[in-house]
Formats: structure tokens, C-alpha cells, sequence
């Protein structure tokens, strides 16, 4: 034992020393578990080759990658006697290193990737582009072990669009970024309150009237300021589902999110109908939370949900469908007759219940579909809001199991109120995760520093917390370049936050490592925050 206890230090002190020695191999975000220097140096030039094995896709977008950066076109070949790199599929390694895990060891004569999936293959092409060391048109790797998995599953940034679309092109780009970083989800933020950004086949008007609104509110929350300046835009299916491929073929999962019952008002202005009040509304230029929420009593709006999310279905291969579910106002259900009849028919003691009872209703719904719902965690019923009085929360409805739980706000004990139900959280915790908020609000640092699980959440429940997402709410952000000095280089550090061990961390040893990251995103002119 006592043999076993000293080589296991001196294992640790090994990996210490190697993840904190300045430049080399361990300048990798997000930190790898486990890191062993070797000796030498691998030198990378055009006449190295690359030997897909069963990892076509990942070679190809490798050696795209290596063009793009370097200007070396280097060959696919099937085998090669030295100077190559080289995808392994191992299915055995699944157990040690799971789904998303690899192994990437680099020696002066070759580089090996092995992996039990094509995704671990894809993260580990993705660690040794970062080591690549350019010294004139000399690109040398130093030679380095190491064995790599995620600490979370779920590792998402999500983009807001309802409020300014952005375009396809701004989505690849930020696609291609998660990917670098090993960021697995990008939650779409498709319909708020200021736009409808996803065409809906039978529901046409949903982006011919509310994917376009006449002007914007701008400076602050309270402001009485407009730009008086016509603001819209939308996917077309045929454009959603090019960026879905693209982002699959970066091991990426597309979760798109449809808000409902509340945000809804861009959907009541193409549909007066869908409100409780039928009257016609406009578009909103204001932001905030708006009264408009779609009349979930009404078997038609509820009809006109599901085939909303028939069509996203059919869009989008993602298991999980977001529904939205936060800052619902309840007073127009309270001041509609239909809508207290139907509580009392229902025995619904409040809006809360009525609300949990509707998302209950799309929970099974997309279950019967093989999809999974979430939400924001009003949905639990939960009082988070001052707008909303204490009786309208009093709730004796269930929260669908198997529902997953996106934590944005409120007491941090709502994650354990909701894990210790059997539900599985996100924990996005606004605080700490909000990219809109400035740098002073959350630093770098305070990003980095961010853990998904709470402190003092029982160990028998870590395992609900699926990971983490960063979010790109954009209510103040109208143009790519404002975007990106609020996400830039927050998002390396969410993402070492959702993929490396706590004791793998190092701020110091990331701030080093983002150099490679400036870089690279002054050579692609994204403006990040300095």
C-alpha cells in the first residue's frame, strides 16, 4: 500500500509540475485531466499525413483546419510509416473515457488520437491544434501524453435571436468556436416577446409579421428612446437545417428553444387569437416582460403549439426541446373568464398550477415524440419574480417527471429542492453565467471560477446536475461586434468550467493559455473584450 501511495504521488506531482510549467503542451482550454511531458519535439509540415481510420469527417475538417491556420494541405492517406497523425477508433476505451473522452500522445516521430467515438476523436484533434508552436514557417508540437474526458455532459452556449437576429454565418462562427473549446450545445433562442425567427410552415405570418418589428427601444431598461429603424429576419428551414449539420458534424447538438406561455407576443401579433384577449397587438420594440401570454385553456392554441413543435421535430435530431416557461405575467389569465373556468373545471388552485398543468400537457406531448422537455425553473412553480403575488404561486401540481430543469434564478436551495424531486438541472445560475452582464458584473475571473454543482449539494445528487450553459441574452446587443466583446473570452472560460476537473484548474494557467486564443481571434477579427 505504501508502494502504491508513493507512486501515485509522484503520478500527482508529475501532472502537477506538467500543468503548471509555463508554454508546452498543457496550454489547452479547457485543462485536460491528465498530462504527461515527454521528450522531444514533433514537427508538423506539409508532407505530414493524416490516416483517417474510420474518422473521415474528423480528418477532413483536421486538415481544413490546419490549412486555414497554417497554409499546409496535408494528405489523407491510409497509412504511413512515420510522420503522420493518426485516428484510432478503441470502442474498449468507452468505459474508462466514455463517449466524449480521449487519448492524444505526440511523439517526435508521429501523433496518435485514439478514442472510443468519432467525438472524442473530433475533441482530441481539437487539443492538438492548440499545441502546434509556430516559430517562422516552422510548426512544431512538443511531444506530450495525455488522457482527457468531460466532467459534464452538458456543455452549452445559448444565443438569443428573438431579440436581434444575427444571421447564419454569425451561428458558424460561434459553432466553430464551441468547437475549439469542446462545447457540445448550442441552445438556440429562436421566439421572444420582439421576434419570431423560425419559419413555420403552416403558421406562415409567424415570421411574415412576427419576425419584424418597426423599432427599437435602446440605452437602458427604462429608456424612452427608439432608433426608429425597421428590424427583422429569420431562418428558413432549409437554412436551419444547414447550420444543424454544420454543428453536427462538430459534435455539436442544436437545442432549440420556442418560448411558451409567456415571451409570446411576437406569435399574438401574427395570431390575435392565440392571447386571451384576441385583440391585435403589434411586434414589441420595448424589451422587458410583456402581458401578452398565449390562452392555454384554448384547445386551438394548444393545437397550434403542437404542430408549431411538429415541424421543430422534425427539424432539429436534438432528444431535449427548451419550451422556455419563465417571467410569465399572470394577470391576463386572472382577468379571463375562460381561463377561470377552465382552473375551476380543472381544480387548478392557481396560475402557477394552470401553468405547470400546460407544460405537463407539452412534457407528455413530446415524450410521445421521444423528446425530452426543458425549461427555465419557473416552471417548477416557483416565486421568483416581484410582479407575481404569493397566492398565484400556490401550487399543488407535479412537475412532469423527466423533465429537465434550466436553474437561472432564484435561491440557489431550488437546485436541491429540484434534484432531491428526481429532476435533473442546467445549472445556469444569472449571476454568474449571464453574458450580457458586463465585466464588472462578472469578470473573467469570477466566469472561470464558476462550478455547476453548488457548494454543500449532497454528493448522492451531483450526478443530476448535467452541466452548465452561458447565455447570450440579446436585448442590448445589436450587432456582431458588440456580441462578441461580451462572449469573448468569457466562453473559454465557461467552457473549462463545464469540461475540466476542479483540481485541473488554474486561472493563471488559463490566462496563458487564452494567448493562443487572441490570437486566433485577432487573426478571425473578432473583437473580444481585452
Amino acid at each position: 500500500m505504501s508502494k502504491l501511495r508513493s507512486t501515485l504521488a509522484g503520478a500527482f506531482l508529475l501532472l502537477l509540475s506538467a500543468r503548471t510549467t509555463p508554454g508546452h503542451a498543457i496550454n489547452i482550454i479547457p485543462q485536460p485531466s491528465e498530462v504527461k511531458m515527454l521528450t522531444g519535439t514533433f514537427t508538423l509540415s506539409g508532407a505530414t499525413a493524416i490516416i483517417p481510420g474510420k474518422s473521415a469527417g474528423e480528418a477532413n475538417l483536421l486538415a481544413q483546419a490546419l490549412q486555414e491556420s497554417y497554409s499546409m494541405v496535408l494528405p489523407l492517406k491510409p497509412s504511413a510509416k512515420n510522420n503522420y497523425i493518426r485516428l484510432s477508433l478503441n470502442p474498449a476505451l468507452k468505459k474508462e473515457l466514455g463517449e466524449e473522452g480521449y487519448q492524444l500522445q505526440v511523439t517526435p516521430d508521429h501523433v496518435d488520437i485514439t478514442a472510443a467515438t468519432n467525438t472524442g476523436i473530433f475533441y482530441g484533434t481539437q487539443s492538438l491544434r492548440q499545441l502546434i508552436t509556430t516559430n517562422g514557417n516552422v510548426y512544431t508540437i512538443n511531444a506530450v501524453a495525455i488522457k482527457d474526458k468531460p466532467r459534464f455532459g452538458w456543455r452549452a452556449f445559448m444565443l438569443d435571436e428573438g431579440r436581434y437576429f444575427k444571421g447564419g454565418e454569425t451561428v458558424k462562427r460561434l459553432l466553430d468556436e464551441m468547437a475549439l473549446l469542446k462545447m457540445n450545445v448550442f441552445h438556440w433562442h429562436l421566439t421572444d416577446d420582439q421576434g419570431w425567427r423560425i419559419e413555420i410552415k403552416k403558421y406562415p405570418l409567424l415570421t411574415q409579421v412576427g419576425g419584424k418589428r418597426d423599432s427599437t427601444q435602446i440605452g437602458t431598461w427604462n429608456s424612452k428612446i427608439f432608433d426608429g429603424k425597421i428590424h427583422e429576419g429569420y431562418y428558413t428551414q432549409e437554412q436551419i437545417k444547414e447550420i444543424i449539420k454544420y454543428a453536427a458534424d462538430r459534435h455539436i447538438t442544436v437545442v432549440p428553444e420556442i418560448e411558451m406561455p409567456g415571451h409570446s407576443s411576437a406569435a399574438i401579433a401574427a395570431y390575435p387569437w392565440l392571447g386571451t384577449t384576441h385583440q391585435a397587438i403589434k411586434v414589441p420594440t420595448t424589451f422587458g416582460v410583456h402581458y401578452d401570454v398565449f390562452n392555454v385553456s384554448d384547445p386551438k392554441v394548444i393545437a397550434f403549439l403542437q404542430d408549431v413543435l411538429e415541424e421543430v421535430i422534425a427539424l432539429f435530431p436534438s432528444k431535449v426541446i427548451h419550451i422556455g416557461g419563465d417571467e410569465v405575467r399572470y394577470d391576463q389569465w386572472k382577468a379571463d373568464p375562460g381561463v377561470n373556468a377552465y382552473m375551476k373545471a380543472h381544480h387548478l388552485s392557481s396560475p402557477a398550477d394552470l401553468q405547470i398543468a400546460f407544460t405537463n400537457s407539452i412534457s407528455n406531448y413530446l415524450a410521445g415524440k421521444n423528446r425530452r422537455m426543458t425549461g427555465w425553473n419557473e416552471i417548477m412553480g416557483s416565486k421568483l419574480h416581484e410582479y407575481t403575488d404569493n397566492k398565484d404561486n400556490t401550487v399543488t401540481e407535479k412537475l412532469a417527471s423527466g423533465t429537465i430543469v434550466q436553474f437561472w434564478k432564484g435561491e440557489l436551495n431550488l437546485i436541491n429542492d429540484a434534484v432531491s424531486k428526481g429532476y435533473d438541472v442546467v445549472n445556469s445560475y444569472h449571476a454568474l453565467t449571464y453574458l450580457d452582464y458586463s465585466y464588472q458584473d462578472i469578470s473573467l475571473e469570477k466566469a472561470y471560477n464558476f462550478d455547476p454543482i453548488p457548494a454543500g449539494l449532497d454528493p448522492k445528487y451531483h450526478a443530476q446536475i448535467l452541466g452548465t450553459g452561458c447565455q447570450m441574452w440579446g436585448e442590448w446587443i445589436p450587432d456582431v461586434k458588440s456580441m462578441n466583446r461580451q462572449v469573448f473570452p468569457r466562453l473559454a472560460a465557461y467552457a473549462e468550467d463545464g469540461w475540466s476537473q476542479v483540481a485541473s484548474k488554474n486561472f493563471t494557467q488559463f490566462q496563458q493559455a487564452l494567448q493562443y486564443f487572441y490570437t486566433r481571434w485577432d487573426k478571425e477579427a473578432i473583437r473580444y473584450n481585452k
